[in-house]
């Protein structure tokens, strides 16, 4: 019972990842790729400051869960939750490593930024954000589908 709800516990951090990265997918990128620069830093200065105390709080659950749940699965003696959870796990740190290396680095750049007073080359730099975050998504999605592929087929 107990590796049910750990499971359960890291698909769901994982979970709430993998949604940030779909929605993304479906609809953000592309408006956010059409927004004039006023409306771009506006934009997302706003949705940053909103996004990291609860994003934070997603990844340190994902980080705290996720190799609980590795260990647990190597106990299970199960192969494919084992392979699974490490792949998992091996995709959240590569998200978290784009995130502190390319993401974060540039939102800080965003901040200094304001509907009057934004560069010449904000495109460019917005660009190079993407660059990372698609990146990220990536790497959260395919952790998100291993953890399902070893839940579902388990």
């Amino acid at each position: 019972m107990i590796q049910h709800i750990i499971q359960f516990l890291d698909l769901a951090a994982y979970a709430f990842i993998a949604s940030q990265a779909m929605f993304y997918l479906l609809a953000m990128s592309k408006t956010v790729k059409e927004m004039r620069p006023e409306s771009f830093v506006e934009f997302k200065n706003l949705l940053d400051s909103k996004l990291q105390i609860s994003l934070r709080f997603v990844y340190y659950s994902a980080l705290f869960i996720g190799p609980v749940w590795c260990y647990v699965a190597v106990r299970s003696h199960k192969q494919l939750i084992i392979i699974t959870s490490f792949i998992a796990l091996l995709a959240l740190s590569i998200d978290i490593c784009f995130l502190l290396k390319g993401n974060q680095p540039i939102n800080k750049v965003f901040q200094t930024w304001n509907r009057e007073n934004y560069p010449e080359n904000w495109e460019e730099v917005k660009q190079k954000w993407f660059m990372h975050y698609h990146r990220r998504q990536i790497a959260g999605l395919i952790g998100f589908f291993c953890l399902l592929i070893g839940a579902v087929f388990r």
